[in-house]
């Protein structure tokens, strides 16, 4: 009984380190694809995206350069077609407010999706 729990514990402890880090080749990639975002060029973003077969939907929205998401990172970045193309992708915010509740009136639910 005692050998079952250490082993499940052993085998959960391995599994939370092992999600947490990222293989060299992801990171690599994701590296590319933020130096090509920034290029603000349209041309050698999309080979890029080719190249290592990104899915746009999946990573976009995830994907983070430099503490930014990559979006952001791009407008910053000056590189404005590029951001222009991954637009549709951008997680936007909605603001939510109760118009029912009269106590607060500057409280606002802000909701990232």
């Amino acid at each position: 009984m005692i050998k079952t729990i250490v082993l499940a514990g052993a085998a959960l402890a391995m599994s939370f380190t092992a999600s947490a880090a990222i293989s060299p080749q992801i990171e690599q990639t994701l590296v590319q694809v933020c130096k090509a975002g920034a290029s603000n060029n349209v041309f050698n973003f999309n080979r890029t995206m080719k190249d290592y077969r990104i899915n746009k939907s999946r990573v976009f929205p995830r994907l983070v350069c430099n503490g930014e998401s990559f979006y952001n990172f791009a407008v910053n970045a000056g590189a404005d077609k590029t951001a222009r193309k991954i637009a549709p992708y951008n997680q936007g915010t909605v603001t939510i407010k109760d118009l029912a509740m009269q106590d607060s009136d500057t409280e606002l639910y802000v909701v990232n999706y």
